[in-house]
């Protein structure tokens, strides 16, 4: 109730009022009496008061009316943004709790609870959240043939015939919260009222910057529906702990007569002639939090989205092991980087995950560990915030550190067409690859928050090169501060479609930057993989004393003869020498490893390595072959390889039989022809 409305119905001035709420001033006893009966409230409550009062307004379902234009909307279209993946929720969920970081001198921890609920565990639950008054409305809107009409019609099939429904609450603390007013510009109203507002306020080092996030929280629901409670880091209406109020995402239905538009929010009935009727977020008491599994551990401020009807729609993880195991993983995956702390950076985060039936713990809590799922990468960042790199490797475990240069292209109306642009020198880390990684020699790239954007395989590199792992920091991801760290910060964050997975051409990088600023973009690109180059190195096979060593590394018979000419031109349409690495083994062996690349082709390529020495005088003696393996995208059978169609490179490797050879290994070149094998398709 706003001062000037209390004044008028106690007859007094309104600066009165604004005395007793500025603590200048105490009401008299009398009226006192007359507030609690204004509030409808026990005059005893006025006096003996320690805490709050609860609210007595009664709590409802408010469903938005239809466009009174007859508009209508089968669904909310943000929410098809993503994928309702629980990996795709972690990420988004994850960035938008990194972006409200409230301390910055501590980490945001994030917490995920799943929580099946079954038989009387269920009941109160939907008693709770008035199911009887939503299920009628569910129905209406399962009715329909589109598509989330189907799936609404399914989820609630399967919750009568179960009995069994799926809790997920996304728990963050150190967190602003959903601070702001019920209606007007906030974090608040950006969540729980609006899309496409992103209103986030990380001073530029913000991950999302689409207002899209969100919308997977209801997409993970299979009811569209969402819970809310949050411990706000600045009070509304005086208040702080427990700002409640729930979310549906419903298609456009109609029920007795009456046509809704398919969003309906869960609260106390607001009072206000210009919102009258409207729901709007209420200060629970402790019972109702706990009814409706939304209570938090402790007063850091933060929210919990308790999501109802959770499920993974990829199919991927179906039982509570295995969504537990998924939200885990993609934890680690995402924000790895974020999770790690030292001497010189701390921490960002801290995840955990739990699962729970029936408020009995099922699975542990799992506190997210970087370092065990992500061993070389986290190596590699680990010595950046310890400032333990090193310029170039010479051991194993060492952390090589070289700078990437980035040119960020000006704003249009900010600079010359032409002008390359301000520099920002970018880190690159590089380490040997774990033995347990299974994806490796890759370069994951990162700014801001330090959530991962990208991985990007670097091009061109030598068939020797070791296996290694590369962190990629740019913008405020390296730690620094400056004008061209913001400017590639918001460069980059610029270059990033919703889903924040790659650095790539977008309507805001070519709106609001000049022409050029896709090149920069590739040159970027060009400039890491070079940076990768220079530290893993080339090993270049050349001649030396001794023996000639490899002077025709690879002959390609396009005829099948086995005699091609060394130096002729080979024809068009068929595959060429793309690499080749050899040496001699201590035993006399020659050990090759030879890349090719081959044109597309309707059929299979079917290939005869042969192995030759190149003598002085006479024909060039084969030698056979000791071991012969696929190692890329070919397989072997019968000693010939095959290569699949349209595969456009593949890579095998050989070691000769030294007792073949007709002299040592070591006293004569050898020459390896690829000839096409008899009765092959090739």
């Amino acid at each position: 109730m706003k001062q000037a409305d209390l004044a008028l119905r106690l007859g007094l001035t309104r600066a009165a009022v604004s005395a007793w709420i500025n603590h200048r001033a105490e009401p008299r006893e009398e009226t006192k009496r007359e507030i609690a009966m204004v509030f409808g409230i026990d005059p005893a409550s006025v006096y003996n008061r320690t805490t709050d009062i609860a609210s007595a307004l009664p709590r409802q379902w408010h469903h938005r009316p239809a466009h009174a234009d007859g508009g209508r909307e089968y669904g909310n279209a943000a929410a098809f943004a993503f994928d309702a993946d629980l990996s795709v929720l972690a990420r988004e969920a994850a960035q938008n709790s990194l972006d409200e970081r409230l301390d910055p001198a501590a980490p945001v921890r994030v917490r995920y609870v799943l929580h099946e609920l079954t038989g009387e565990h269920l009941d109160a639950f939907l008693t709770a959240m008035r199911w009887d008054e939503l299920r009628p409305h569910y129905e209406a809107a399962a009715s329909g043939g589109q598509k989330v009409s189907r799936s609404l019609q399914a989820a609630l099939d399967d919750l009568d015939e179960q009995r069994s429904l799926l809790l997920l609450r996304v728990d963050d603390y150190n967190a602003a919260g959903l601070t702001g007013p019920e209606y007007q510009d906030g974090r608040y109203a950006a969540v729980v009222r609006r899309q496409l507002d992103s209103h986030k306020q990380a001073g530029g080092r913000a991950g999302g910057s689409y207002g899209l996030g969100k919308a997977t929280l209801w997409a993970t629901s299979r009811l569209g529906l969402v819970l809310v409670n949050s411990t706000l880091s600045e009070p509304h209406e005086g208040r702080s702990e427990r700002r409640v109020i729930g979310r549906l995402d419903l298609p456009w239905h109609e029920l007795d007569g009456n046509a809704y538009a398919g969003p309906a929010w869960f609260g106390e009935a607001e009072p206000e002639p210009l919102h009258k009727g409207v729901s709007r977020s209420w200060w629970a008491a402790e019972e109702e939090v706990r009814a409706l599994h939304l209570d938090r551990a402790g007063t850091a401020p933060g929210t919990s989205f308790l999501i109802v009807g959770a499920h993974d729609a990829s199919g991927d993880a179906e039982t509570l092991q295995e969504m537990h195991d998924k939200l885990v993983r993609s934890l680690a995956d995402g924000f790895w980087a974020a999770m790690i702390g030292g001497r010189t950076a701390g921490a960002l985060m801290e995840a955990s995950v739990t699962t729970l039936r029936n408020n009995h713990v099922l699975i542990d809590e799992e506190r997210v560990d970087p370092h065990a799922h992500h061993p070389a990468l986290g190596r590699a960042f680990q010595a950046y915030v310890d400032g333990e790199t090193v310029p170039e490797l010479t051991a194993g475990d060492q952390v090589a550190l070289v700078e990437v240069p980035l040119f960020v292209s000006p704003l249009k109306g900010r600079g010359r067409a032409r002008d390359k642009g301000r520099e920002h020198r970018a880190v690159l880390l590089l380490t040997s690859a774990a033995d347990r990684d299974e994806r490796h020699s890759r370069v994951v790239c990162m700014r801001g928050n330090r959530m991962t954007i990208t991985e990007q395989r670097p091009r061109e590199l030598p068939l020797s090169a070791p296996q290694f792992q590369a962190v990629l920091l740019a913008g405020f991801a390296t730690g620094r501060e400056g004008e061209d760290v913001e400017l590639a910060e918001a460069f980059l964050r610029a270059s990033e479609p919703p889903e924040h997975d790659r650095w790539d051409r977008t309507e805001e990088l070519t709106t609001l930057y000049e022409r050029g600023a896709l090149t920069r973009l590739k040159e970027f690109r060009t400039e890491i993989d070079k940076a990768v180059r220079g530290l893993v190195g080339r090993r270049e096979v050349t001649p030396s004393g001794g023996p000639a060593v490899l002077r025709e590394l690879l002959k390609l018979d396009v005829a099948g003869s086995g005699g091609g000419a060394a130096g002729g031109r080979r024809a068009q349409g068929f595959p060429v020498v793309r690499n080749v690495q050899a040496r001699v083994e201590d035993g006399g062996a020659w050990h090759v490893t030879v890349g090719i690349k081959l044109p597309d082709a309707e059929d299979p390529w079917v290939l005869t390595p042969v192995a030759k020495f190149d003598v002085r005088s006479g024909g060039r003696p084969a030698v056979g072959w000791a071991l012969l393996a696929a190692s890329e995208d070919c397989r072997v059978e019968s000693g010939n390889l095959v290569v699949a169609p349209g595969v456009r490179s593949a890579v095998f490797t050989g070691v000769t039989d030294p007792t073949t050879h007709p002299v040592q290994g070591g006293l004569a070149r050898l020459v390896v022809d690829v000839q096409k094998a008899r009765g092959g398709a090739a």
